[in-house]
């Protein structure tokens, strides 16, 4: 008895620990067409609450090997996303500006559109659902 007592409450704990653990998906970026190697590319996870803002879901700030950067994001939960990559060639964690208003560091987003203005959360949104994803974005 004592041992069908322990056997049945090793098997609800062990069933209550995977129920517990929501296992999301990767997503591996690769960013492109980098005209240098200075600085570092920040790469940044958003959703629609934190795109064009100072809090990604999850960023990293990688060196340029052989003109490109790859990266994997883990373990990212289902929904709406949307990828921004900045080359902050000067590494000072922000993107520089012209004094007309221009871009001078290379920026990108999912999807690769053509920006005519400051890009919305809806030109590089994709959808995380079941399956691992792989993005190329080029600056």
């Amino acid at each position: 008895m004592r041992t069908l007592s322990f056997f049945i409450a090793l098997i609800i704990s062990t069933t209550l620990s995977f129920a517990q653990t929501e296992k999301g998906q990767d997503i591996t970026v690769t960013i492109e067409n980098i005209n240098n190697s200075r600085g570092h590319v920040i790469i940044g996870l958003h959703t629609a609450d934190t795109f064009m803002k100072a809090g990604a879901v999850q960023q990293t700030a990688a060196k340029v090997k052989d003109g490109k950067v790859v990266y994997t994001f883990k373990n990212v939960k289902p929904g709406a996303y949307a990828i921004m990559v900045l080359h902050d060639e000067n590494d000072n964690k922000q993107m520089d500006f012209e004094p007309n208003g221009m871009p001078l560091e290379s920026y990108g987003i999912s999807n690769n559109p053509t920006l005519m203005g400051p890009p919305a959360f809806s030109d590089g949104k994709f959808e995380v659902a079941d399956k691992t994803i792989e993005l190329t974005i080029s600056l």
